[in-house]
């Protein structure tokens, strides 16, 4: 039943109007639904929709067409409700440089209204839970990228929220700062059950941390599956197409597939042209990876 899921989405739809009146359909009718305590992938190129969806489901726009439910909550008509059981990490960094890590999770710990009485632990526990305690009363200007990230997971974790909604969240960062913060988010999670959310741009995360990825382009779901299943599904597909031609994703069938390879079978078009499409998701992406780099 819908109410046991953590995400539900059901002809999700989401428009811009823009130009003259030119119309675009960003989310086109989308469904879509996020098992409780699973990590799960929304892939796509930018312009794919995926940040709209995750606004609507987040709450930070409204739903435009169909229905998105988050723990049971109708995001339309109760979205108070759907807020307290959401932690976001946005593209956009929210850390504040003049703030002192602690005192930035402290503010969040007051805007998500956690108890008073409960705030300096909460707190405490969230800079614990990404591995900033020792850093917590150091001014947030001070820290490497890798440590405004999980600085932005403390702020999103302080809540004890059931869904994590990460957006991007290690964009910009090297290979060892982008690890720190996933072994964050799995300890998080294997101590919580918490279910995780989270687009990326960087397959070799998808791979490895997600449960279930759905591939994401022109406002629709183009596969949903395990990324093993979604790899067998392009082996399968290149053999069919192998009749004296290379398949669809452009493979010769000789090596295994990797989750960049399901991307360019189902998104129709290379990881090199993933900025075609919402500019203004690509400059706010590249203003992001500019700061903490």
């Amino acid at each position: 039943m819908d109410h046991e899921e953590a995400v539900v989405c059901r002809g999700l739809e989401y428009s811009f109007t823009h130009g003259r009146g030119k119309v675009t359909r960003a989310v086109d009718g989308i469904d879509l639904t996020v098992r409780t305590g699973e990590v799960f992938g929304l892939l796509g190129p930018n312009g794919a929709g995926k940040t709209t969806t995750i606004r609507a489901i987040t709450t930070l726009l409204p739903v435009g067409a169909g229905m998105v439910r988050v723990f049971g909550h109708d995001a339309t008509r109760r979205p108070m409700e759907v807020r307290r059981l959401l932690g976001y990490v946005p593209q956009q960094l929210s850390a504040d440089a003049g703030l002192t890590g602690r005192e930035n999770v402290a503010l969040f710990a007051r805007v998500f209204d956690v108890p008073r009485a409960e705030r300096a632990r909460r707190v405490t526990q969230a800079l614990a839970a990404v591995d900033l305690t020792d850093a917590a009363d150091r001014m947030a200007a001070t820290y490497s990228g890798g440590m405004v990230r999980r600085l932005e997971l403390a702020q999103a974790l302080v809540s004890a929220p059931r869904l994590l909604v990460l957006d991007e969240p290690t964009i910009g960062l090297d290979p060892i700062a982008r690890t720190g913060v996933w072994e964050r988010v799995d300890a998080v999670r294997r101590a919580t059950g918490m279910t995780v959310l989270v687009t990326t741009h960087y397959m070799d995360e998808a791979d490895r941390h997600c449960d279930r990825i759905a591939l994401m382009d022109r406002g629709r779901i183009r596969a949903l599956g395990t990324p093993a299943e979604l790899k067998d599904q392009v082996r399968q597909d290149g053999q069919q197409g192998q009749a004296g031609h290379e398949g669809r994703d452009g493979r010769d069938g000789r090596d295994e597939p990797t989750l960049d390879d399901v991307f360019r079978h189902f998104a129709g078009r290379d990881l090199a042209d993933a900025t075609e499409g919402d500019f203004g998701d690509v400059r706010r992406t590249r203003r992001t990876a500019n700061r903490v780099g």
